[in-house]
């Protein structure tokens, strides 16, 4: 009578134990699998923004030319081809409104001779617009519409999930199997502990790999770019202001008695509100920021910088030092034909003599385009 109570009145043990694993595996799937879902699309925000921020800038360049020619649709539909996440752009002027899909109909309707987005669940159309400054064309702006969804990485996801659960039916079906054969729940018991302290382990090794590198366009921790990306974005800047013959500067800044991760943030964050684009700022050392300022020259980038030392004295009264000791190195393209680690070079060499002088904190490198060529003629 005894046994016949222990087995009927009371669940074993490993029974208790395999239920409670599958229902925390079924539940680790569907949570990874809803934020990385989540994630995927917050990514996709970020890399519209910054396809539609490039994609404005064709238009504009491209626009100072002529506006709406054969040469400016080809353009805008060649970089819109290019992109990863837009479907569709809207581009208008004096005239009215044009339209620029990837594929015709799919993004786009008319209304009254005038080119409307479609409302579609999966489109994302928020911070997708821009004036464009175009010398002699009124009231021209650019719109975008993009895809919610990397389908590509959506069904990687999606795989990966229902792997997830179906390792979860093999461990209670083979667990049920054993505990049947064996007939000692204590056995069982004991069989459990490796699987998964081994599953911990993979999590805690997946965690430290997530966190080796660059993720995503922006630095969790400031809220701007990540040093690592900042060689490749002002090569292609330099090689852009090049072909305009614009001029462009860069300014690298350090806080040399910011303490704390926080105030570090705030810093940033006033950064970007100052210089308006987030995707040309990214992160220097420790405390530090660098700006990449296309379309600016020498003077205006002195001036900018010394604003922006004043909006941080006014922020932050408080700060151990004034601005948090903030100095600031620059230098400029200055109608050069130069590479990127050639000005970063030269910002940098300022950013230490601003350090180092206790008269001022912002000091510029100006460069002679005569001699400077001249050099470069030297060294080939």
């Amino acid at each position: 009578m005894e046994i016949k109570n222990k087995k009927s009145g009371n669940p074993s043990p490993g029974g208790s134990i395999i239920a409670a694993l599958c229902i925390v595996i079924y539940l680790f799937a569907l949570v990874q699998g809803a934020v990385r879902i989540y994630l995927s699309i917050d990514e996709r925000k970020i890399t519209a923004e910054e396809e539609f921020s490039n994609i404005a800038d064709v238009a504009l360049a491209a626009g100072n030319q002529k506006f709406m020619d054969e040469r400016f649709i080809k353009a805008v539909n060649n970089a819109l081809s290019h992109s990863k996440s837009l479907e569709a752009l809207i581009i208008t002027g004096p005239d009215g409104g044009n339209a620029f899909e990837k594929r015709p109909g799919h993004a786009i309707s008319w209304v009254n001779n005038a080119p409307r987005f479609k409302n579609k669940f999966y489109f994302l159309n928020e911070n997708l617009y821009k004036p464009l400054a175009i010398s002699d064309v009124r009231n021209a702006n650019i719109k975008g519409v993009a895809n919610a969804f990397d389908y590509i990485e959506f069904i990687k996801i999606m795989k990966e999930t229902l792997l997830i659960i179906l390792i979860g039916f093999a461990v209670s079906f083979f667990t049920l199997l054993i505990q049947s054969l064996v007939g000692k729940s204590s056995k069982h018991d004991s069989g459990f502990v490796p699987i998964k302290q081994e599953k911990s382990a993979r999590e805690n090794n997946n965690e430290v790999e997530s966190t080796s590198g660059p993720k995503g366009l922006y630095s969790s921790r400031s809220g701007i770019g990540w040093e690592e990306y900042l060689n490749d974005r002002l090569d292609s800047e330099l090689h852009r202001c090049s072909s305009t013959e614009k001029d462009l500067a860069l300014l690298i800044m350090d806080f040399t008695d910011i303490g704390e991760e926080r105030v570090f943030r705030q810093a940033a964050e006033e950064a970007v509100t100052f210089f308006t684009s987030r995707d040309l700022l990214f992160e220097y050392g420790e405390c530090g920021i660098t700006v990449i300022l296309p379309g600016t020259g020498f003077e205006a980038a002195v001036a900018m910088s010394e604003k922006f030392y004043k909006r941080i004295a006014e922020r932050f009264p408080k700060s151990y030092s004034e601005a948090y000791g903030l100095c600031i190195g620059l230098s400029s393209r200055s109608g050069r034909l130069c590479k990127a680690n050639r000005l970063i070079l030269e910002a940098m060499e300022a950013l230490k003599k601003a350090k180092n002088d206790s008269n001022t904190s912002i000091i510029a490198f100006k460069s002679d385009p005569d001699k400077y060529r001249a050099f470069i003629a030297s060294q080939n």
